[in-house]
């Protein structure tokens, strides 16, 4: 089946600066990440499709933009590493401009119960999915400025806002996460630099393919939409935070997940 790029073969973008810069999307190889760089390059841009070890995925659907009429390379780039951060940015302003779209999406799990929980699962992980982002943030952050527009999101979880059992370096590092996001939001607010958090709940992705028993709960009783999310939905949330539409839209984390959050007791069989 042919892929249909949003917004592509001609469509007008809804960003008014994909002309003069790029998109990057970190572990954009599969799963959310490779959602959000389809929906961008069907906005116009150019995107980076970031990858630590998955080059074939990242090639693939790199190629797969290119057939629908999109633009996006695979970068090799372990953004835990401050010097290939640096490398990964300069490659893609070299070649396509400085990144005024930035997706923050690069994450892993280390699911253990806090009383065994050892502390290289705790740092390695907080390295991944917190600290990470503060170097790419840090990073794009002047680019921005001097070109007088930006946009950075970053793909939290609600576990950031709910707790689950095995999961405190994940919670820790996602709570982190939405902190970082208002506080550097409200810092370059008026620098035309929007700062989001997107927020998804139970997503069919490779990272949740082991929890097959949260899934099937999911489907009776947990998630009041009584089903999970697909990466498609988490996508389009990005696709309009990154448009100018969402102008004026800034330190906000948008909660992606089916009425899981909202519901503070499983719903009574037979409702929903």
């Amino acid at each position: 089946m042919a892929t249909t790029l949003v917004g592509a073969a001609g469509a007008h973008s809804t960003n008014s600066k994909v002309d003069q810069g790029c998109a990057l999307v970190t572990g954009a190889s599969r799963g959310i990440g490779a959602a959000v760089a389809r929906t961008l390059a069907g906005d116009g841009w150019h995107v980076g499709v970031n990858y630590r070890t998955d080059r074939s995925g990242a090639e693939a659907l790199a190629a797969e933009i290119r057939r629908a009429g999109g633009s996006a390379g695979p970068i090799e780039a372990d953004v835990t590493d401050v010097g290939q951060v640096d490398s990964l940015f300069a490659h893609l302003e070299a070649s396509h401009g400085p990144v005024l779209v930035l997706v923050n999406n690069a994450g892993t799990r280390a699911d253990q119960l806090f009383p065994t929980m050892g502390e290289e699962d705790w740092l390695d992980l907080i390295e991944t999915n917190l600290t990470a982002v503060y170097r790419t943030m840090r990073r794009a952050v002047m680019s921005m400025v001097r070109a007088r527009f930006g946009r950075i999101v970053n793909i939290s979880s609600i576990i950031g806002q709910r707790s689950l059992p095995g999961q405190a370096n994940y919670a820790a590092a996602k709570a982190g996460l939405d902190g970082l996001t208002r506080n550097v939001a409200i810092e370059v607010a008026r620098r035309w630099i929007p700062v989001y958090a997107v927020a998804p709940g139970l997503v069919d992705t490779d990272l949740t393919r082991d929890l097959e028993q949260l899934k099937q709960a999911a489907t009776r009783a947990i998630i009041p939409a009584r089903r999970a999310g697909t990466p498609a939905e988490v996508a389009a949330c990005v696709r309009f935070l990154a448009s100018d539409e969402a102008s004026y839209i800034t330190g906000s984390t948008l909660t992606v997940d089916g009425g899981l959050a909202a519901s503070l007791f499983p719903l009574p069989r037979g409702q929903g």
